[in-house]
């Protein structure tokens, strides 16, 4: 039997891995996505489709812990609403402009912006993070990546969704990155491919050089959400290997 890494209940899948398909059939995606076994969804685009979810989650034994939301320019009255209609606990911004993160001075616009939001969020019982990609990381201040300086600066209240990916491909180890950054990163998105920008490059879990084991183990109390940016074959296939590689098979 191979090892497991990951239990399937604590396991969730980025839904814009699968946003081709959402878009002509939203219950029937999320079906295919509990026959492989994924329990935990991530949503994007919460507050559109927040009746929908709201709707077909429950049904399906599927719960949405974390989603994605850009939050800089939302109307937040709408996000809490949605986030609290569909049971999202935890909203995470998933990308601010590269520009932002150039010198300290935009790092902490970006980081007090983000408080303010976690403070609103915080009344409603619900939680606030980012999520990077690989310019956070190339970009460094004063010889540290942009993505550390803004975890130095934001208060506890703004947690850390690392991409694991992407970390890498901006040069940082995820392995050693997570270690730095400890219970700050309560999410992770989990991928795998050959290190490189070309999304199309991205494979199933398991089937690239990223060190999974190692990075799941250096982040024990993150959630593990996998995530395709995009694929070169069927997708739900790679999600049903990646599903596989991390839970050894066992649904």
């Amino acid at each position: 039997m191979a090892t497991s890494l990951v239990s399937a209940g604590e396991l969730s899948v980025q839904l814009y891995t699968v946003r081709e398909h959402i878009a002509r059939d939203l219950p029937g995606t999320l079906g295919r996505l509990v026959e492989i076994g994924y329990r935990r969804v991530e949503p994007w685009g919460l507050v559109d489709r927040a009746d929908l979810l709201a709707e077909h989650l429950p049904d399906l034994g599927l719960e949405a812990p974390t989603a994605h939301v850009h939050l800089l320019d939302a109307d937040l009255d709408a996000v809490f609403a949605a986030a609290k209609r569909v049971g999202v606990t935890t909203i995470i911004d998933p990308h601010v402009p590269e520009e932002n993160w150039t010198d300290r001075e935009g790092v902490e616009r970006v980081a007090s912006r983000l408080c303010e939001i976690a403070e609103r969020a915080a009344d409603h019982g619900l939680r606030v993070g980012y999520h990077n990609h690989a310019f956070e990381l190339e970009r460094r201040i004063d010889g540290v990546a942009a993505l550390e300086v803004f975890a130095a600066v934001a208060p506890a209240s703004v947690v850390l969704e690392v991409d694991t990916y992407w970390a890498e491909v901006g040069g940082e180890p995820a392995v050693e990155l997570l270690r730095r950054l400890g219970d700050r990163v309560q999410a992770l998105h989990v991928k795998d491919g050959p290190r490189t920008k070309d999304d199309k490059e991205q494979v199933a879990v398991g089937d690239g050089i990223l060190p999974i084991a190692d990075i799941l183990a250096a982040a024990p109390q993150a959630l593990r959400v996998v995530e395709l940016d995009d694929h070169a074959g069927d997708i739900f296939a790679a999600l049903q290997r990646s599903f596989g590689f991390l839970t050894g098979g066992q649904a």
